[in-house]
């Protein structure tokens, strides 16, 4: 599993350091180091019957490259990031990444648990976002190659230790990505604690179905099972409300291009850039169910996004702008790539009437998220 070289990594990024920023944009969390070793050295590889291929990193639990075919069979890698580990390090923190211990935002970056008030660490203006940062997108992971009865997988585990950005308890969590022979990436998540704490992990992958990073995904139609959303205020904290998608920008219930109402005179993309919000999903339990289906018209690349969550955030890549030099040297324009981040709400230990978030000793954080790849038939 290249022991030595992610022992060496691991040394070096103790130096981890950030900047932090007052704009609602993709943090821009850094890792000091002198010398790192390749991508191709610290990159696990693994792959199904059909040929689809991922590469995953330690740093982040990084999903590097995941190659999925066309409607003429043509394989193509459909998630963005960078060809060496420094840009890994010094670029976007969350091309690819595992997130925690809480995904998207906590107001202020303070909340109240049993009594107690905690104050996280901040990375977005104000608040916490994707657990700070050094979250869980900026620390090094164990990985080790696996075999479920689902597929070829790599198993990651990392201890988050208590006062950890700010949030109590030992937490130790075990994050199993396989790739099935169905042409599934399934993801799913274990945690236990040891102290009452707050959990919520999620995946942020950055997807372009055309398989490239140099185009917009303005054309992907998408449909988004869920009839409400979470309305936020200018720095993108919800305002407690779950608003019908119903006459607005936000209804996704039958299919539309991403970029069809993103422009759109509404208060509510202004102060994402376009769509940058939780939808709260159709679903009264925990039962794995299809949220999501995303096509991509002229490669014909179908993703659909099942899971056991009751939210999802969807992300239109609107703090992309350019600079980020990506994968053979392409700039990654605005809008270029899409998210689907499977998630309890934002800022949910701040809103009672959100579904809970705490998890307590001799309790398990179990979640399933399944990213399934087809082709227009």
């Amino acid at each position: 599993m290249k022991n030595t070289l992610i022992v060496v990594i691991a040394v070096l990024l103790l130096s981890n350091c950030s900047k932090k920023s007052n704009e609602v944009s993709e943090q821009k969390d850094t890792v000091s180091v002198s010398t790192t070793p390749s991508l191709s050295a610290m990159a696990l590889d693994i792959k199904n019957k059909n040929g689809l291929k991922m590469k995953v990193i330690p740093l982040g639990g990084k999903i590097v490259s995941l190659q999925v075919p066309d409607k003429s069979g043509t394989f193509g890698d459909i998630v963005l990031g960078y060809d060496t580990i420094e840009q890994y390090i010094n670029g976007n923190p969350y091309f690819g990444a595992m997130i925690g211990r809480y995904g998207n935002r906590i107001a202020k970056g303070k909340f109240t648990l049993e009594g107690k008030e905690y104050q996280l660490a901040t990375n977005n203006g104000a608040n916490s976002l994707h657990g700070g940062p050094k979250g869980f997108h900026n620390v090094m992971w164990n990985l080790k190659p696996i075999t479920t009865a689902e597929g070829e997988a790599l198993e990651m585990t990392y201890l988050s230790a208590d006062g950890e950005e700010g949030f109590p308890g030992n937490l130790n969590v075990k994050v199993t990505y396989t790739l099935s022979d169905k042409n599934e990436l399934i993801i799913d998540y274990v945690a236990t604690t040891d102290k009452t704490t707050i959990v919520n992990l999620t995946h942020h992958s950055f997807f372009n179905l055309t398989g490239d990073g140099s185009k917009d995904v303005l054309g992907h139609e998408v449909t988004i099972h869920a009839d409400r959303f979470c309305p936020v205020d200018s720095s993108l904290i919800p305002l407690g409300e779950l608003k019908k998608v119903k006459g607005t920008p936000f209804d996704f219930t039958t299919p539309h291009t991403i970029g069809e109402r993103i422009d759109k005179e509404d208060q509510q993309l202004k102060y994402g850039k376009g769509y940058d919000h939780n939808w709260v999903l159709n679903k009264k339990d925990k039962s794995l169910t299809l949220a999501v289906k995303v096509t991509e018209p002229v490669s014909g690349r179908v993703m659909e996004v099942w899971t056991t969550e009751p939210g999802m955030q969807f992300y239109s890549g609107n703090f992309l702008d350019g600079t980020d030099k990506g994968k053979g040297g392409v700039h990654y324009p605005i809008r270029s790539a899409f998210c689907f981040e499977a998630q309890h709400f934002p800022d949910s230990p701040n809103q009672k009437d959100f579904p809970s978030v705490e998890l307590k000793p001799g309790e398990t954080y179990t979640q399933r998220t399944v990213y399934k790849f087809d082709v227009v038939k």
